[in-house]
């Protein structure tokens, strides 16, 4: 048996979200011989550290994360902070000999996250990355369907995530609002749909991108200001700008000659988690979203008969990936949280072996370059390569 000390920076939502499955580990996964042990939580709001060690188990709970990185028991860190802290505690925990699993964006910038991938690299630590809807049963199915050659040659990729969390104009300009704290749509959702892409073509060679802020303004509570998230919120008759874009939309060429259209949005009506892709090759096509997770549409082109070439629904079943660590059965549903669990568990299965698995920060970092290409062609309004890894 293999035991991990785990240590949590950030105990909002996502912090809560990876204390719990780090706890499904030692019984979803129960035949890999790992042990996850929380052992320390941190936030900035003590009490909310407080309630977290108390309801999720951990050891100890702390105020100020500098100690989280200098526990002797702590082997790996998740950072679930904002943004624009994710670097600083990367350092640290690099420097320290922690392995890290970091929600993206890994850094506040897409340099400050190439950066973080060169400290990681150089500090020789392990990472991982929150790319966790590609752990989904059928995505990994229809990766697997790709690389067998069911679809034949790859023609298009069509990729989105159209989330409309921030559609009411009324909500108010918090820290996600601000270019300060890093880029708004690009940073928050297009990374999903840059990894997915990457996961299921390829390599992203050019990209020619736009943008858009549907939502100039926001109120400004009483109390909280842009740079001070944790700030109350009491009034609603002051506006501020919002400086950041709500959407990004990008045309891409693959590596291996595939045409792809990109798209985010934070502020659409109509989709509520509408993380999906659409591919089509030669032989065939494939659709999926996070809406209806546990379905995938499959179309195979029929030579003897083209009247059975429509699109038919598989659901995800014990011989899909991971389905079976949950439930037993076709057609018995996984959640977020258990993309999740599956997640945390690639991440201490790679900590356990001693080996880098992917999504780690090289991942991160593709998508970082991508990033770049997006806001250069922003400004130059045309198509824009996308920069090879550095050697």
């Amino acid at each position: 048996m293999t035991q991990i000390g785990i240590g949590v920076i950030g105990m909002g939502w996502m912090g809560g979200v990876h204390s719990r499955a780090y706890n499904q580990i030692p019984d979803r996964f129960h035949d890999q011989g790992i042990e996850s042990r929380l052992i320390v939580c941190a936030d900035a709001d003590g009490a909310r550290a407080d309630a977290a060690r108390s309801r999720f188990r951990f050891q100890r709970a702390t105020a100020d994360w500098h100690d989280v990185i200098a526990d002797p028991e702590v082997d790996v860190v998740s950072i679930t902070t904002p943004n624009d802290l994710h670097l600083e505690i990367i350092r640290a925990a690099a420097a320290a000999g922690k392995h890290i699993l970091c929600e993206k964006p890994v850094g506040k910038t897409p340099e400050e996250t190439l950066e973080a991938a060169e400290i990681a690299q150089r500090a020789g630590i392990l990472t991982f990355v929150g790319f966790n809807y590609r752990w989904a049963p059928l995505v990994q199915y229809a990766r697997r369907l790709i690389e067998r050659g069911d679809l034949g040659e790859i023609t298009h990729y069509r990729g989105r995530f159209l989330n409309g969390y921030a559609r009411d104009a009324r909500g108010y300009l918090t820290w996600r609002f601000d270019i300060g704290h890093g880029y708004g749509t690009l940073s928050d959702l297009m990374p999903h749909v840059l990894d997915m892409a990457h996961l299921i073509v390829g390599p992203i060679d050019a990209v020619v991108a736009n943008r858009a802020t549907f939502i100039p303004q926001r109120p400004v509570p009483t109390g909280l200001t842009v740079g001070n998230p944790l700030g109350a919120a009491t009034d609603q008759t002051t506006m501020g700008t919002v400086t950041n874009e709500d959407y990004v939309g990008v045309l891409a060429r693959f590596g291996n000659g595939a045409q792809g259209t990109l798209e985010a949005c934070r502020v659409i009506n109509g989709s509520a988690a509408d993380m999906s892709f659409e591919v089509h090759g030669t032989r065939g096509a494939i659709k999926w979203s996070l809406e209806r997770m546990n379905e995938l549409q499959v179309q195979r082109r029929s030579d003897e008969n083209p009247a059975d070439e429509g699109y038919t629904t598989v659901l995800s079943g014990p011989w899909h990936p991971h389905h079976a660590d949950f439930n037993p059965a076709w057609g018995l549903n996984l959640s977020y949280d258990d993309l999740k669990s599956i997640e945390i568990f690639e991440f201490l299965r790679s900590v356990a072996s001693g080996t880098q698995s992917d999504p780690g920060f090289a991942a991160a970092a593709a998508v970082a370059r991508e990033q770049q290409a997006v806001v250069t062609s922003w400004a130059s309004d045309r198509w824009e390569r996308v920069a090879s890894p550095a050697r």
